[in-house]
């Protein structure tokens, strides 16, 4: 999605054809939110067809995935509440720029709340299932996490 907001930051087709850069920026974070929903549910599918792992089927690891999924959506929430729809998705690729840099809760903790809280979640959900296969699904988000905030950065 960061490639096509670059894109969008080159041309302003999306803005054109929409003839709005808010309502591009909205119907590209729609199809983000989207995309969003389609993965969490795919990492959901996969984690409940795999088989639960003994080593990670214990109470102690259950709630400590329940506490990765209380702080994860603390992070995002508060970030979004902070952000807003327009901050949060892209807006600045679509030269709609906030007043000023957001530094409160979360951002004073951590740079990007939103990806490590969702990234929080999905380890939470991981350990909570004691699903193995979550663990490395996880992963794979942490690290195109990581990638996209070299690309934003």
């Amino acid at each position: 999605m960061v490639e096509v907001a670059r894109w969008e930051h080159r041309t302003r087709r999306l803005s054109r054809l929409f003839g709005s850069p808010y309502l591009a920026c909205y119907c590209l974070g729609f199809i983000i939110i989207l995309l969003n929903v389609y993965r969490s549910h795919s990492m959901t599918v996969a984690m409940k067809a795999q088989g639960r792992w003994e080593v990670m089927d214990r109470t102690d690891v259950f709630y400590a995935g329940v506490a990765l999924m209380v702080l994860g959506t603390v992070l995002v929430v508060s970030s979004f509440l902070s952000l807003g729809f327009i901050g949060t998705f892209l807006g600045d690729y679509f030269g709609i720029l906030m007043d000023e840099k957001v530094t409160g809760f979360p951002f004073n903790i951590t740079e990007n709340p939103m990806y490590w809280g969702s990234t929080a979640n999905y380890l939470g959900l991981a350990l909570i299932g004691a699903s193995p296969v979550g663990l490395v699904l996880t992963a794979i988000v942490a690290v195109a996490y990581k990638v996209a905030i070299r690309f934003e950065g």
